[in-house]
């Protein structure tokens, strides 16, 4: 193998050990020249490349087509290993992620995932499907109470629109734009909804079919998308109902986002509660609000509902966090009083790039079953991550809705309602139609279907939240009841929290036996709760930021035949006084049915009870979907009773395979009794991690501190994952946090040198473990390289050879470099005389460099032939080869010119370019 050709196989290694957000870097266009495309396992895979010099060289993938803009965060990935979540281009194919971290460690493979979907994968990489046929479970009885039906009250709209105002971190000012829909004639303060769309397109242009950019302001020509306006029909159902709605929009965060370490969430934070904040003085001073305010009933700001689409999602959670745990005020663009109570939440297709839900207030989740963007469906934290954290009264509700996209939930996001292009977020696949999200299956819902639904479920939690019907509560809290509002859509929920007591919970000190307790995320398939092969994923084992997470953990139930018993022992005896069942979260694989279980419990004293069987089916599902999804199953307290058990001491649980043969996994049980618990937030410390930039300076060593801020009240457990920033591997502890303290303690060292290299980020991401919240979870030191990078110059080494012979330039730096420096060559068309052609070069060399032989002949110029090489750390020069070929034709004497150039393929102003010249052998 050529010299060059190997030094271009580094180009891997380079790349092993990015870790984290990286800061904002500039979205350019590839060059239409070409680049390097690798012909074998050793080279960057198709569609990757190089791209920059310095400090901006970045690490750069290109897309077949368009990714359209969405609420998952592009990622790129070395095997299961976060690398960095890169910058898009304008193109909506480019992304590019800094190589600020760059080091030599090994690398297995890159990916570029979304939502948890590989966004680069063929489709031999996409995992088979299932054979199985997706079973659509039978309808559920309904609740006595139908939330989805319109109210008495005529409804009546308007938008208003207020001075932008600034968040740190935003360059461009936020727009403060919103639609008001609200009963007419309701006598007194009427509770007050308000809605956050997601991260989506922000500007299209007019009479373009797919003419759509993430700029803000939008450029001339264009006109800004209304996402806000997308809940209309939600906001008049409530209205209807007796409730004032505000939507916002936030287009400006939106198109400024992608280099915030929370994606957004604080901002998103900030900007709600500046409305609230308006609403709150609107409703002291009545007569100094917008028309469209003042045209419905009075809000009640003591009764507060806020619903999030997406990042909305994580943004309203975040903004109910803060309302009740302020944030530090350099972060937050909010700083007055709070004169509003977040009653609830509800957060459709959320994200939860923070894994920080607020435990102290109650939350519904709608979880899309063919939910394209926010794929993994990873809003299922903010119920099962609420688990210990802090009291326990407030109801977490999950809701699965089989058939749903992600866009639809907002008629704005909806091809044919939309007042700009629009799209079905779940990808298709021609060859392999999905039996389950495919449109026109039996299990793939209309838009207006699935919006209808969705509108159901927020009035539902709208009903439970602010006004306190606890007869709706059966539709959220895992009792089995539908709305038939929502038909034909199939809806089912579990939950956490509420009147539920004691716990067996897998998270825990427990003991197992008879079963396996297994490792929610880590990439050690003997631990991990699914192997690697599995068909479609689990909502409950959605990715974080690090390789693993500590304490996440179900129980893999897997059997041959009927009669074994996993028995599950906590550490302590629990208390199931005051419950009426034992509620049951419980999942198997998908397209499953008729899986029996019989569950039993034992008591301190060794009394045992069986309290009966269960049966659970699997989701319908396929191998896009995330259909590993935990039904809530229950079972009768009175035989414990009976049998004269001591509720308050349960020292185990029983859970007995009766089928054949199965598979199942437990992630919790719980004592069930009905009703809605008031809930009081406890006083927490809050734990917000911050950012530093610092130069290295040139020489000494200076040690650094991550900047950590605890505030609030209390005392509380969080977890701390430092990454290392050559490996990215996270190393963790447990930490224990209060106000007036700096127990997260984490040294940066930071060694001066006067040799180039690139920034480094040291960074920590924190989790909340029990009493405590965490706002801002991710931060660090950033170490800015203040060094200039060596001038490369290109030489001739062999500049004037006959066929068969190789031509050879070196590309030398004044002094060595502590990174790998990468520098584009360009063969550039012969001004005089015969060009070489793609005949007269090794093929190999061909395949190597261009990708492949073109044919027919052709000048090396029109080869794309535009070659990154690499010149090791601590080295200063590197070889770039041209091997030709010999042959039997008279031929007069051939040439070719190179060049360096810029990452755009332009040869650089100020170097020369040079030529080889091949002599004929005859």
């Amino acid at each position: 193998m050529i010299r060059a050709r190997r030094i271009c196989v580094t180009a891997v290694a380079v790349l092993a050990a990015l870790a984290g957000s990286p800061g904002p870097v500039q979205a350019q266009q590839p060059p239409d020249t070409g680049t390097l495309s690798a012909s074998d396992e050793n080279g960057l895979p198709p569609g990757w490349r190089i791209d920059g010099e310095g400090a901006a060289r970045e690490l750069v993938w290109r897309a077949p087509q368009p990714v359209p803009m969405g609420d998952a965060r592009v990622e790129f990935r070395a095997g299961e290993r976060l690398l960095g979540v890169p910058q898009p281009a304008k193109d909506g194919r480019t992304f590019r992620l800094n190589l600020a971290e760059a080091t030599t460690s090994g690398l297995t493979s890159l990916q570029v995932t979304a939502g948890g979907r590989r966004l680069d994968a063929s489709d031999d990489d996409r995992g088979k499907a299932s054979r199985v046929t997706p079973k659509q479970s039978a309808a559920l009885p309904a609740n006595s109470v139908d939330p989805g039906k319109p109210g008495s009250y005529r409804t009546v709209s308007g938008e208003y629109e207020l001075d932008p105002v600034r968040l740190p971190g935003y360059e461009t000012p936020i727009e403060m734009r919103a639609e008001v829909v609200a009963p007419k004639g309701a006598t007194g303060a009427r509770p007050l909804a308000l809605f956050l769309h997601g991260r989506h397109s922000t500007c299209y242009k007019p009479g373009a079919e797919d003419d759509v950019t993430g700029d803000w302001p939008c450029p001339d020509g264009y006109k800004s998308i209304p996402s806000y306006r997308g809940y209309e029909r939600d906001q008049q159902l409530l209205a209807s109902q007796g409730y004032v709605t505000v939507s916002i929009s936030a287009n400006g965060i939106n198109a400024q986002d992608a280099g915030a370490d929370d994606a957004g969430a604080q901002a998103r934070s900030s900007l709600v509660r500046q409305h609230l904040a308006h609403w709150a003085d609107w409703t002291a001073r009545p007569g100094t609000a917008p028309a469209a305010v003042r045209q419905g009933a009075k809000a009640d700001l003591s009764r507060v509902l806020l619903v999030g689409h997406s990042r909305g999602g994580e943004g309203v959670n975040r903004a109910a966090m803060d309302s009740l745990y302020p944030p530090p005020a350099a972060q937050d663009g909010y700083r007055g009083p709070v004169r509003w109570k977040v009653r609830g939440t509800v957060l459709i297709g959320p994200t939860i790039f923070g894994q920080n839900p607020v435990a102290d207030v109650p939350s519904v989740t709608l979880l899309p079953g063919c939910d394209g963007d926010v794929s993994d469906l990873q809003g299922e934290v903010y119920t099962d991550g609420t688990r210990g954290i802090s009291r326990g009264g407030a109801l977490h509700s999950a809701v699965y809705m089989v058939g749903a996209n992600h866009n639809y939930f907002n008629s704005e996001w909806t091809p044919g309602q939309a007042e700009a292009p629009a799209w079905d977020d779940f990808w298709k696949d021609e060859e392999r139609p999905d039996p389950v999200c495919e449109p026109g299956t039996a299990t793939r819902l209309t838009a207006d279907q699935q919006h209808k639904a969705g509108a159901t479920y927020i009035a539902t939690a709208a009903r439970l939240f602010l006004s306190g019907d606890d007869r709706v509560r059966p539709l959220l809290d895992g009792s089995g009841k539908r709305a038939p509002s929502a038909d034909p859509a199939r809806v089912l929920t579990h939950a956490v929290g509420g009147r539920r007591a004691g716990g067996f919970l897998p998270d825990g000190p427990v003991k197992v036996t008879g079963a396996r307790l297994c490792e929610a995320i880590d990439p050690d398939p003997a631990v991990s709760c699914l192997p690697p092969e599995t068909v479609g994923s689990s909502p409950h084992f959605a990715w974080w930021e690090t390789g693993r997470e500590t304490g996440r953990r179900a129980v893999d139930l897997k059997w041959s035949a009927p009669g074994t018993a996993a028995r599950i022992t906590p550490a302590k005896p629990l208390s199931l006084a005051g419950s009426k069942k034992l509620a049951l979260r419980v999942f198997v694989p998908p397209n499953t049915t008729g899986t029996k279980l019989d569950v039993s419990v034992t008591d301190t004293a060794g009394r045992r009870a069986d309290l009966g069987r269960v049966q659970v089916d699997g989701l319908p599902g396929s191998d896009r979907t995330s259909s590993y999804w935990a039904r809530e199953v229950r079972v009768p307290l009175t035989a414990a009773t009976r049998a004269g058990l001591d509720l308050k001491h349960v020292k185990s649980l029983e859970v007995t395979p009766r089928s054949g043969s199965g598979q199942a996994w437990l992630m919790d049980a719980w004592g069930w009794a009905p009703g809605t618990p008031a809930v009081k937030a406890a006083a927490l410390p809050r734990v917000d991690v911050g950012r530093t930039v610092v130069k290295e300076g040139d020489s000494g060593t200076v040690t650094y501190r991550i900047p950590v801020r605890v505030s609030g009240h209390g005392s509380g457990q969080v977890r701390v994952y430092v990454l290392d920033p050559d490996s990215g591997a996270a190393t963790e502890k447990l930490v224990t946090v209060k106000p007036g303290s700096n127990p997260v303690d984490v040294p940066v060292e930071v060694k001066g040198d006067t040799t180039f290299g690139y920034d480094v980020q040291h960074d920590i991401a924190v989790k909340a473990v029990r009493g405590a919240v965490v706002g801002a979870h991710r931060g660090g030191i950033t170490v800015e390289n203040d060094d200039p990078e060596p001038v490369i110059t290109l030489t001739p080494v062999a500049d004037r050879v006959r066929e068969g012979e190789t031509l050879k330039w070196r590309l030398s730096l004044a002094e060595p470099a502590a990174v790998d420096i990468w520098q584009p060559v360009r063969v550039l068309p012969v001004t005089d005389g015969a060009e070489l052609s793609t005949k007269d070069v090794d093929p190999q060399w061909l395949m190597d460099y261009a990708g492949d032989v073109p044919d027919p002949e052709r000048p090396l110029s029109r080869a794309n032939l535009w070659v990154w090489t690499n010149i090791p750390a601590g080295s200063t020069s590197a070889d770039f080869d041209v091997v030709t070929i010999q042959d039997q034709l008279a031929e007069p004497t051939e040439s070719l010119r190179l060049a360096l150039t810029d990452d755009d393929a332009e040869p650089l102003p100020d170097r020369p370019v040079l030529t080889g010249t091949v002599l004929d052998a005859s």
